[in-house]
C-alpha cells in the first residue's frame, strides 16, 4: 500500500473510514468513481474476510461488475425500493456539502440511488473542497432526441443565471458522444462559478430534453475526506461536527493501522 501516490493514498483513506458507518445487513448504495472504486475494495474485503453481509445496488454497470468480483450480492433498487446508505464519490463540494458530481458519467443512477437513503455519505480527497462550486464543468444529462437544440435551450438559459462562463460541450467517447447507463447524453457546462447552486439546479430541470443535471443538493449528510498523508476528517452538516483520525500505510499488507491523533 505504500507504493500508492499521494492522491491514491487519500482516496484509500476515505473510503476506509466511510467503510466504518456500513453495518451487518445493511442495503447499502455503492458510487462509481475513482474514490468509489476504493470503497468497494474496503467492503469486499469485510465481506470475504469478516463475514460482513451487505447487499449493493451500484450505481452504474462499471461498479457493478466490480462489486460482483469482489463477492458483494449485486441486487436492483426496484428490489429494495429503499437503501440504508450511499455511499459515492464526488468532483466537488463546498462547506454546506452541495456537490458537483457526474463527471464519471453516471449522475442519473448516482442521485436516484442517493435520495432513495437514508443517509448519504461522500468521499473525496481534499483536491475537491471548493470555497464555491463550478470550475468542475457541471455535467448535465440530456435525451439524444434533439440534443442540440437542447443545448441551445441551455445556453440561452445560463444567460440569466449567477456563472462566470456559459459555454458548454458534448461530452465525447473518442468520435462519437459519450453514451451513459441510460442512453442519454451529457453535456458539460464550463461555468467557472455558481453563484446559485440551487437556483441553477432548479432551472436546468425545467428544460425539455433534460434528464437530470450534476448538482446535489441537500442530499449529503456526511463527508469524508482523506489526505495523502493518511489524515482523515469527517464534516458532519447534520450534527455539525467535524472530527479528525489519521492511518498509516502499512509496508507488508493491504491494510491501514490506526493511530492515536
Amino acid at each position: 500500500m505504500s507504493e500508492l501516490s499521494p492522491i491514491d493514498k487519500a482516496k484509500f483513506a476515505a473510503a476506509k473510514r466511510a467503510a466504518d458507518y456500513v453495518e451487518d445487513g445493511m442495503r447499502l448504495g455503492l458510487g462509481t468513481g475513482s474514490t468509489a472504486y476504493w470503497l468497494v475494495k474496503c467492503l469486499g474485503a469485510l465481506v470475504r474476510e469478516e463475514g460482513l453481509r451487505i447487499r449493493g445496488v451500484p450505481t452504474s454497470s462499471r461498479t457493478a461488475d466490480l462489486a460482483r468480483e469482489e463477492g458483494i450480492p449485486v441486487i436492483s433498487l426496484d428490489e429494495v425500493k429503499w437503501l440504508d446508505l450511499t455511499i459515492d464519490g464526488a468532483d466537488e463540494y463546498d462547506s454546506n456539502l452541495n456537490l458537483i458530481k457526474g463527471g464519471g458519467g453516471a449522475l442519473l443512477q448516482e442521485k436516484i440511488v442517493a435520495t432513495a437513503s437514508d443517509q448519504m455519505i461522500v468521499i473525496a480527497d481534499i483536491s475537491k473542497k471548493v470555497e464555491t462550486l463550478g470550475a468542475f464543468p457541471l455535467p448535465v444529462e440530456v435525451v439524444p432526441f434533439g440534443w442540440e437544440t437542447t443545448r441551445l435551450l441551455v445556453e440561452e438559459t445560463l444567460i440569466g443565471m449567477d456563472v462566470l462562463g456559459r459555454s458548454t460541450s458534448i461530452r465525447m467517447n473518442g468520435d462519437a458522444p459519450f453514451v451513459t447507463d441510460e442512453g442519454n447524453y451529457i453535456l458539460d457546462l464550463h461555468l467557472n462559478r455558481i453563484g446559485n447552486a440551487r437556483q441553477l439546479s432548479l432551472m436546468m430541470n425545467q428544460i425539455p430534453g433534460v434528464v437530470e443535471n450534476g448538482l446535489f443538493i441537500d442530499i449529503c449528510d456526511i463527508v469524508v475526506t482523506g489526505f495523502g498523508d493518511g489524515r482523515v476528517e469527517v464534516r458532519d452538516i447534520n450534527a455539525g461536527s467535524i472530527e479528525e483520525s489519521r492511518y498509516e500505510f502499512a509496508e507488508t499488507n493491504n491494510l491501514f493501522s490506526d493511530i492515536a491523533d
